[in-house]
């Protein structure tokens, strides 16, 4: 099932088939026609950029360049020339003109990144280009016009940077006009086993090899952690796990020695123990819970044919509630 979910559930590398994903999924296409400045919040790992690359290539900004820039990784001084270019003797080394991002992403979408720990000074620079579209680069006295759709992320609340008096009131209220908050892996932690045949597509056809899959043991082990790091957390461990795996399903012995130990903890989180089988039935079970018991309604939500949800109802001896919210025998 997990095949025939993915190839419905999946926007580029955003993966899931959550309520929680589905909704962003929803989101996404009014949000890309749109030219509002839109805000992405998340924990680190959570797939920001991959959200802002789908609003760009969903948008009739696609045919031009999608920039992205991480804004917490430079000093003002970089950021301010990154951002905006610099003119032939703005400073020292600065021998010819160079176009900043900005130039780059003419038309396009320019992504930043980590805007919460932007200076105040160089927040007064975006809330000008946000207002009046223009730009100057460093070392010149002319404006350029920007014709840029920007798309801003942070991990951290911007509400409390303003009330803390580190970000600027006018320019949080200026790029707050759509907000995504995206949700950690923990939060939608049903969309694991479809990130795991993601991920191990990905590396085969990187690595060109022929790895099929976990085991039951492994699944239960990646089902019960809390992934700090989220999404990238478990891309690594799979990727890590490529390492010693040549082929066939991942076992415990192909994760990493404290992984491995993990599974082996008296205190095992709830549900960490499921199978491939009882993952499947708990999906449908779970999307049947939702509907009251509304198999067509259940099927549209898992992107798959209601006789399909039939069947597995049988197969797996799925216990369902009616219309009346009583369980339905097996």
């Amino acid at each position: 099932m997990s095949k025939e979910l993915e190839s419905r559930h999946s926007l580029g590398d955003i993966i899931g088939h959550s309520p929680a994903m589905r909704r962003l999924f929803e989101l996404l296409p009014p949000v890309s026609a749109s030219d509002s400045t839109v805000v992405i919040h998340g924990a680190s790992g959570t797939g920001k950029e991959l959200f802002a690359r789908a609003i760009h290539g969903l948008s009739p900004r696609r045919d031009n360049r999608f920039v992205a820039i991480n804004c917490g990784a430079l000093p003002d001084s970089l950021l301010e020339s990154e951002l905006f270019g610099y003119k032939a003797g703005a400073f020292t080394d600065a021998r010819k003109d160079k176009p900043g991002r900005f130039a780059h992403a003419e038309g396009g979408t320019i992504f930043l990144d980590e805007i919460g720990d932007v200076s105040q000074a160089m927040q007064v620079q975006l809330l000008r280009v946000l207002q009046e579209h223009v730009y100057e680069p460093l070392g010149s006295v002319e404006s350029v016009e920007a014709d840029v759709r920007v798309i801003v992320a942070t991990h951290r609340d911007l509400s409390q940077l303003v009330e803390d008096g580190s970000f600027r009131e006018d320019l949080f209220y200026r790029i707050n006009v759509i907000r995504l908050e995206l949700p950690s892996l923990k939060e939608h932690r049903e969309d694991i086993p479809l990130l795991i045949d993601h991920f191990i597509g990905r590396f085969n056809r990187l690595q060109e090899k022929d790895v099929v899959g976990v085991s039951e043991a492994v699944l239960a082990l990646l089902m019960g952690r809390d992934y700090p790091g989220n999404a990238r957390e478990l891309e690594n461990l799979i990727e890590r796990a490529f390492v010693l795996c040549k082929g066939g399903l991942i076992d415990l012995q192909h994760l990493p020695l404290e992984e491995g130990r993990c599974l082996e903890a008296p205190e095992m989180k709830a549900g960490a123990g499921l199978t491939l089988r009882s993952m499947e039935a708990l999906h449908i079970a779970n999307a049947l819970r939702r509907h009251g018991g509304n198999r067509k309604a259940a099927a549209r939500e898992l992107g798959i044919h209601p006789s399909t949800v039939f069947r597995k109802i049988k197969d797996l001896s799925i216990e369902h509630p009616q219309r009346d919210g009583r369980s339905r025998p097996r």
